[in-house]
């Protein structure tokens, strides 16, 4: 082989070795472009997930405290109506213990029994002011329809009009809702 020969076939592959370099530098800027490309589609559709998973985690909270809400409400109802029902049972205590002075007068052997229906009485208005119920103040007090349901009026010349004279049923609230509401006496 001659020294042109060599030198041009020396030419021809530094010229196929450029080409082949060329060549590879363009595959590899094309492969660049495509996982750039496919980099940009995962994120795309990470932050599209991240978002979904955002909005669930947000709609699953909202449904918590709506559950939450719900059990709260039911639950109050539960004991609103579990007062009110035994609101007479309440009345009938109170009338034996209002009474009680005359039934000790006829026999002192009725002390045992007066004395547990007091104690009875005590333990269920404690009872009643835990879960947050108390009674109406009436006597004394201006009528207020919120509160009070007038069954009569009377002419009292020592009471100013429109003040509780007396008290026929007590009225009991439950936090700031009434239960039931005092039924009075007012002076005309």
């Amino acid at each position: 082989m001659t020294k042109k020969a060599s030198k041009h076939k020396t030419e021809q592959k530094k010229t196929d070795v450029a080409e082949k370099s060329v060549k590879q530098s363009e595959d590899l800027a094309e492969k660049i472009r495509e996982l750039e490309s496919a980099l940009n589609e995962s994120r795309e559709q990470a932050e599209k997930l991240r978002e979904e998973v955002m909005r669930k985690v947000a709609d699953f909270e909202n449904f918590r405290r709506q559950k939450e809400r719900e059990a709260q409400v039911a639950s109050s109802k539960a004991l609103e109506k579990t007062i009110k029902e035994l609101l007479p049972v309440v009345d009938d205590i109170n009338r034996i213990v209002e009474h009680a002075p005359e039934v000790l007068e006829k026999t002192e052997e009725a002390r045992p029994y007066v004395d547990g229906v007091k104690l009875l009485q005590k333990n269920f208005f404690k009872w009643l002011s835990d879960k947050g119920v108390s009674r109406i103040e009436a006597l004394g007090k201006k009528m207020d329809v919120n509160f009070h349901e007038a069954i009569t009026q009377v002419d009292n010349p020592d009471a100013e009009p429109e003040t509780i004279i007396e008290e026929f049923q007590a009225g009991y609230v439950l936090g700031d809702k009434v239960l039931r509401h005092s039924k009075v006496v007012v002076a005309k």
